[in-house]
């Protein structure tokens, strides 16, 4: 377990919960808004959320 397994789980979970890009790149002290861009990746709760017509 390292320091960025965390900060990425955390993103991860933030995300999986509906909480906006903006709020998690300042909890995490980002500048760049690409920056948070590394902690986003597909999660299986997004994918399931989506529907198809």
């Amino acid at each position: 377990m390292t320091p960025h397994t965390l900060r990425h789980s955390f993103a991860t979970h933030l995300l999986e919960k509906g909480i906006s890009l903006r709020y998690i790149q300042y909890i995490l002290g980002h500048q760049n808004s690409k920056t948070i861009e590394i902690y986003t990746h597909i999660t299986k709760t997004g994918i399931e959320n989506i529907k198809i017509l």
